[in-house]
Order: structure tokens, then C-alpha cells, then sequence
């Protein structure tokens, strides 16, 4: 499954997540991949950063709190 948003403050930038099973190899977790691509073209990030899926949770309430 992949969600894409529009990234503000461009013209057709997008920001995706997605799951990412054995992203390092076989015997590697799952991940949730972050990308970047400020031309919209998922192919071609700019920006990208794989978060543990056990991570996730913090990430959220961290990323939360520089809204308050």
C-alpha cells in the first residue's frame, strides 16, 4: 500500500509512504519508506528515509508535538 501527498509549497511535489518488506535482504524488518520528490516523479526522490516499523509510533507522537 502507498499513500501519496501533495508536498506544500511546490508546484507538484508529493510526499510518499509506503511499507518496504526486507528492504536490506532477506532477514531484514520491514520498514516504512519516506520519500521526497519535489518534481512529483516517485521514481526520482530527493529526499528519503526508511523508519522501523517499531519506530513509528515515537516518530508519530514526535512529529505531533512540533505541531503544538
Amino acid at each position: 500500500m502507498s499513500h501519496n501527498i501533495k508536498l506544500i509549497g511546490t508546484d507538484d511535489g508529493t510526499i510518499s509512504v509506503v511499507k518496504v518488506n526486507a528492504p536490506y535482504g532477506a532477514h531484514s524488518e520491514a520498514v516504512a519508506s519516506i520519500a521526497i520528490s519535489l518534481k512529483g516523479n516517485t521514481e526520482e526522490v530527493d529526499w528519503k528515509v526508511h523508519i522501523p516499523m517499531e519506530n513509528i509510533d515515537d516518530v508519530i507522537k514526535a512529529l505531533q508535538s512540533l505541531k503544538a
